[in-house]
């Protein structure tokens, strides 16, 4: 099985900015001396949830300074982005790192970057499959051009030009489609059980076209020989270890809400419509309780039963919950030395 590290930059009260990216590069390289497969990095604009608005940018700082963990973008929101210049770094990183980087991408929300960045609300609502498609076409070829709604221009070279296809963020049923027609690999989000992430491989299943035309998927995971992973899909889920699961518990629901709550509200819609609001205590409730928080067997249980009831050979662990860059280091130190070795190779 293949276990990773996700880095939402999480912006805790009291926490300057600038030292929450400086510690997320130490986490990555704290998790490549931890055993850790991988390392994925979250995107968030003008809001504390996350503290980091380019992954990529922030992926180039750990790719140098590490040199066999994996890095991804967890994701970089495509709807901000133009596809080509994303390609471009995509490119560059993929070279420089020897082929350690991934780029994950999702469709993000009607939050005002869309205002800020002018990229608009109908590219959000209805340009992602364009933009998607654009993006692959830019990661595969040495050209790329186009002419459809959103985005038209003649021919050019694609320098440098890299063979490369990104992982998408799902958490609706088009989204799903859309990767599912392309052979793309999911990331699945951590507010979903294992029944809810089996539910949406299995819709990834139904929309795929058959064998001999999807594309043959992309990433860091680590596929099996059913068909659902002849497409290698990863998940992120919270990953605290302690002595006992009643501490780990105890711990994240006593730090989560003081970055979760501030942090949700920074979601600001672009067009004045309404906000969705999570109970952030209920969420907690949920994180804490069906994802590997606890000590080391029943991390190690957990994430054994999301792979038996999923089929998922790749999972990312939020290592952030507590707020404390210690205890995060200590966190990744305990998952690589107490858990990783009870999920074998």
């Amino acid at each position: 099985m293949r276990i990773g590290i996700f880095l939402v930059a999480a912006g805790f009260p009291g926490r300057p900015h600038g030292r929450v990216l400086r510690d997320c590069v130490e986490a990555i390289e704290v998790a490549e001396e931890a055993g850790f497969d991988d390392a994925w990095i979250a995107e968030h604009h003008f809001m504390s949830y996350g503290v980091c608005p380019s992954a990529a940018t922030l992926a180039a700082v750990a790719l140098g300074r590490t040199r066999t963990i994996g890095v991804g973008t967890a994701v970089s929101v495509l709807s901000t982005w133009h596809p080509v210049a994303l390609a471009e770094q995509a490119a560059m990183l993929h070279h420089l790192s020897g082929g350690r980087f991934t780029l994950g991408v999702g469709r993000g929300g009607p939050w005002v970057d869309l205002e800020v960045f002018g990229t608009g609300l109908a590219r959000f609502e209805h340009g992602f499959a364009e933009s998607l498609d654009l993006l692959c076409r830019a990661m595969e070829g040495r050209t790329v051009s186009a002419e459809g709604e959103f985005f038209r221009f003649r021919e050019v070279a694609m320098v440098p030009a890299a063979s490369m296809r990104p992982v998408v963020a799902c958490t609706s049923p088009e989204t799903t489609r859309l990767a599912a027609g392309r052979g793309l690999p999911m990331l699945l989000g951590m507010h979903l059980d294992d029944a809810g992430k089996a539910a949406m491989l299995a819709d990834y299943d139904a929309a795929s076209p058959p064998a001999t035309e999807a594309g043959t998927g992309a990433g860091m995971g680590s596929g099996t020989d059913t068909a659902r992973h002849a497409v290698r899909h990863l998940a992120a889920v919270v990953g605290h270890v302690a002595d006992s699961t009643r501490a780990a518990v105890r711990e994240l629901k006593a730090a989560m809400p003081r970055w979760l709550e501030p942090g949700l509200a920074g979601y600001v819609p672009v067009d004045g419509r309404r906000r969705p609001v999570r109970d952030v205590g209920e969420y907690v409730d949920f994180l804490t309780g069906v994802h590997p928080v606890g000590d080391a067997d029943h991390c190690v249980e957990t994430i054994r039963r999301t792979r038996e009831v999923t089929g998922l050979e790749h999972l990312i662990l939020m290592v952030e919950g507590t707020g404390e860059h210690a205890r995060t280091l200590e966190n990744i130190r305990r998952l690589g030395a107490e858990v990783l070795p009870g999920l074998g190779g």
